[in-house]
């Protein structure tokens, strides 16, 4: 079964000669870029391009294409190489940006075999080259880890960025595309009238790029976002003189003012800082013209703070085992120590070294988490219903919004050494990605010791609880929800948004209602998009619905034909871009039948789950971090407040 990566996702490689698959949205050249233990590139010979297409272990295609397919061994590439990238570059002629193009994606599959794993590269923008996967020893094995870095610089921003002095890189990277032009490669037909895009949405947190300093790396994201950033200083380990663990610095990029213009007053500390103790936390002290975007990016502040530092008490942990392991080997290899005793003396300072270390470590940790922790009891109070958990008392306010949200919660993220501490994970709309409420009881240990009615429940209630917040939070009349329930079987979960009217229109049920949803969804799109394309959006059919959309699809495939199956994909790939959103409610296992038809439906999407499962990385150091969803408290009416709220709002606001 494939593994679907998402950004700073790793897997483990079975096989030690596998093939890398390419499928572009526009012919690119594929390359391949080498590094050592340290990721650094050791000179031009580390690049395999149409000049010099062979490497150790592997060779580069030598056409311009939007498919690519080359096998690598891994047993024959050289033992200095610890590092292998997948490069993708834009040739000169063609689109100026991957953003202007469909999303790419690269697997790694036995040869002439199935797919081992896969990553579809999306969020990208101005970048013109791109390192989509990562091929890397780990321990003696190779594993795959999704990248996704982009550079608007091109292939020598790249390089420089991969260690090679600039003028190299730029000699390097004119050899390499300089080709084009010189006809010494086939250049593939270039697609004609591209459409242009809308300006995507800003991207959800678990597909941003880091704040790391490479080459025009992108805002925050679509999360799900999805690149390596390094640990805090110190962070490996330096030998036996090693000094005490890493700890991380709250000096965080996107919390520092950087405008010179005044923005809004950030709320001051109700009182002094006390010498010698960490800064008191205040909601909103991150950059930001606004106080959302502010708490926005402080939130986005934390959850970066609390990987590197558990990054770096993990990495202080793995030092001190290490040593220790080091130590033991020596005092066993000594003839001295197996007499008297002494060899049991050695052992157990061993030992005590380690949990020396190790208890050093978890104090540096306990401090910052409790440093984390603090903020988030200023930071949680203060978001607004957007932001909030369903329990914050801001959905019990009066009162409507006045104007789109900045992003929108859709859970909380934690880690295993203070489970407690939940961060919350934002996803910037317009939802630049669709959204999976996975059902199935294939994801975590939660979804397998609940029966199948059970889950299924919990997810249409996710579901419906997005979609409530969704209206919510936008003003008035700006935002739709249509509903595709072919079997009916979600009619309890979709009570409340029945019941208070709030609906486009009654939700679908059998194969002609799924017919005629997509059909005036898809009009929508293709309406939008000629207008955009002719200059002219404000020239709409009059009974065309301008509001956000977003379709809510559950129980998928039930009710889809073959034509529905194909109109869905379009809405999906297609529609983020001129407001049409998806929202799926389904088994990936029971899609099964339509084989590989739905494999770039599925990687479009942001998977989440109904109950609590460790599927999503983060993008700097790759935690496998859970995700809980936030719902509504057990017999609460915050939903049919919020409901009947809007239905106010809509009722009033009827000529």
């Amino acid at each position: 079964m494939t593994a679907e990566l998402v950004r700073g996702q790793n897997h483990p490689l079975s096989k030690s000669r596998v093939e890398i698959r390419v499928s572009a949205g526009t012919p690119v050249l594929a390359l391949v870029s080498t590094g050592d233990d340290e990721g650094r590139s050791t000179g031009p010979e580390s690049l395999a391009h149409p000049g010099a297409r062979a490497l150790p272990g592997l060779e580069v295609p030598q056409t311009i294409a939007a498919g690519h397919r080359f096998t690598v061994d891994l047993d024959a590439v050289a033992e200095a190489v610890h590092r292998l990238r997948v490069v993708l570059v834009l040739p000169p002629g063609g689109p100026v940006r991957f953003g202007a193009v469909p999303a790419s994606h690269v697997a790694v599959a036995e040869p002439e075999g199935a797919e081992l794993a896969g990553y579809t590269l999306t969020g990208l923008e101005s970048e013109t080259a791109v390192v989509a996967l990562e091929l890397y020893r780990r321990q003696g094995a190779w594993k795959v880890r999704a990248v996704g870095q982009g550079y608007a610089g091109g292939l020598s921003a790249l390089l420089v960025d991969a260690g090679l002095p600039a003028p190299a890189a730029a000699e390097l990277a004119a050899a390499a595309t300089g080709l084009v032009a010189s006809g010494d490669i086939t250049l593939a037909a270039m697609p004609t009238g591209a459409a242009p895009t809308v300006p995507r949405g800003l991207r959800a947190p678990l597909d941003a790029a880091p704040p790391a300093p490479a080459p025009q790396a992108p805002e925050p994201p679509d999360p799900i976002p999805v690149s390596d950033v390094p640990l805090a200083a110190g962070s490996g380990p330096a030998g036996d003189t090693a000094g005490g663990p890493p700890s991380i610095s709250y000096a965080h990029p996107r919390r520092r003012r950087t405008s010179t213009e005044p923005p809004e007053p950030a709320p001051q500390a109700a009182e002094p800082d006390e010498p010698g103790r960490p800064p008191r936390p205040v909601a909103g002290d991150a950059s930001g013209w606004s106080m959302d975007e502010r708490l926005y990016n402080q939130v986005w502040g934390m959850f970066e703070d609390m990987a590197r530092t558990v990054a770096a008490y993990r990495s202080a942990v793995e030092f001190a085992d290490s040593r220790m392991d080091r130590e033991l080997d020596e005092a066993l290899s000594d003839p001295r120590h197996r007499l008297g005793g002494s060899g049991d003396g050695a052992r157990a300072t061993a030992r005590a070294r380690r949990e020396e270390l190790v208890a050093q470590a978890r104090a540096v940790l306990d401090r910052d988490l409790a440093q984390l922790v603090a903020e988030s009891e200023v930071v949680e109070p203060a978001l607004p219903a957007a932001y909030a958990r369903w329990d914050n008392p801001v959905w019990h306010a009066p009162g409507t919004p006045r104007e789109n949200p900045l992003a929108l919660r859709l859970g909380d993220l934690s880690l295993p050494e203070r489970p407690e501490l939940r961060i919350p994970m934002l996803m910037r709309v317009p939802l630049e990605r669709g959204l999976w409420i996975d059902n199935g009881r294939t994801g975590s240990e939660a979804a397998m010791a609940m029966d199948t009615d059970r889950l299924r429940r919990a997810a249409m209630d996710m579901a419906v609880a997005h979609a409530v917040r969704l209206l919510a939070v936008h003003p008035g009349d700006k935002y739709s929800v249509h509903v595709i329930d072919a079997a009916g079987a979600g009619a309890a979960s979709l009570a409340p948004l029945v019941r208070s009217g709030v609906l486009a229109g009654p939700p679908a049920s059998g194969a002609a209602g799924v017919t005629q949803t997509l059909a005036r969804l898809t009009r929508r799109v293709d309406l939008v998009q000629m207008a955009l394309r002719a200059g002219a959006p404000e020239d709409l059919p009059p009974d065309l619905d301008t509001a956000e959309q977003l379709l809510i699809v559950h129980d998928f495939p039930h009710g889809f034909d073959d034509r529905s199956v194909t109109q869905l994909r379009y809405l999906a790939d297609e529609g983020p871009a001129v407001g049409v959103h998806l929202l799926m409610v389904a088994d990936r296992d029971e899609a099964s039948a339509y084989g590989p038809l739905l494999d770039p439906l599925w990687r479009s999407l942001m998977r989440l789950s109904s109950v609590p499962d460790s599927h999503l990385a983060d993008p700097w150091v790759h935690h496998a971090w859970t995700f809980t969803p936030d719902l509504p408290p057990q017999g609460s009416r915050v939903l049919d407040q919020a409901l009947n709220r809007i239905s106010e709002v809509r009722r009033s606001a009827r000529p």
